[in-house]
């Protein structure tokens, strides 16, 4: 497969069905894409002992790492073939504590796209619903 030849949904796809790799950070950050559309992607996500603070809870980073990559993808899921981007901005706002062990869900919505410039947001949630964090994102495009 040429990727460069492949929209963004279509690379995000075949990662879906494991026909292209996961990128690492996923091995790192214990996540994986469990739905994708044009614009919008949902994540499984874990933390566990490797992400705590000093005082025994998640790290922040957990989340933020984790809603970054959904901001991130849900751009990407919406990108022509040869295009790509990169993040400028995120801005991620702390709502409960991300629990240990527990899985975590997180869903990315691609909020405007333009020629050179992506918004998009995200929400990060336990396995009740309930909010634990929120974020945006800014993305550079290039084509």
């Amino acid at each position: 497969m040429n990727i460069r030849q492949m929209t963004g949904l279509q690379i995000m796809q075949a990662m879906l069905a494991g026909d292209l790799p996961a990128p690492s950070i996923t091995k790192t950050m214990p996540m994986k894409a469990v739905a994708v559309s044009e614009g919008e992607i949902t994540f499984e996500a874990t933390a566990d002992e490797r992400h705590l603070n000093p005082m025994g809870g998640v790290h922040g980073g957990f989340a933020a790492t984790v809603l970054d990559s959904a901001t991130a993808c849900a751009v990407h899921s919406a990108l022509p073939a040869g295009a790509s981007y990169a993040t400028i901005d995120l801005n991620v706002k702390m709502v409960r504590p991300v629990p240990k062990n527990q899985p975590v869900i997180a869903v990315g919505k691609l909020v405007n796209l333009s020629t050179s410039l992506a918004i998009s947001e995200a929400r990060l949630t336990d396995q009740q619903g309930r909010l634990l964090a929120t974020a945006t994102a800014s993305c550079m495009v290039s084509r």
